[in-house]
């Protein structure tokens, strides 16, 4: 996953991945497929450019697409796999950014 304001991942150039929450997991990956998972239906007030929503058998076949192409032990209902996703260096930082700001603080007396 990347931030919002990042560029997107391309095919055959290395990149590194970070685990969210566990700072020594990293690896660099070269990506052969990259796949844009976000789209904007409704902007708000963003000011993006909004994409017209696919008709229902539409998004209903293309929900059972994915969920074909997913590992069995990812989605087995007894004892599944997790399934790992991975951030970029900037959104880790991000994520740890807004964690520590929120965490609360305590004080020794």
């Amino acid at each position: 996953m990347t931030g919002e304001n990042e560029p997107c991942p391309k095919v055959g150039e290395r990149i590194l991945c970070r685990h969210p929450f566990s700072e020594s997991k990293r690896a660099y990956v070269v990506p052969k497929r990259v796949e844009e998972l976000l789209k904007c239906y409704w902007p708000g007030k963003s000011g993006k450019v909004r994409e017209e929503l696919p008709a229902l058998q539409d998004i209903r076949d293309h929900c059972i697409k994915q969920l074909e192409q997913m590992r069995p032990d990812h989605i087995r209902r007894l004892n599944p796999t997790p399934y790992k996703v991975s951030v970029s260096a900037k959104l880790y930082d991000f994520i740890h950014f807004l964690w520590l700001n929120e965490a609360p603080v305590g004080e020794l007396q």
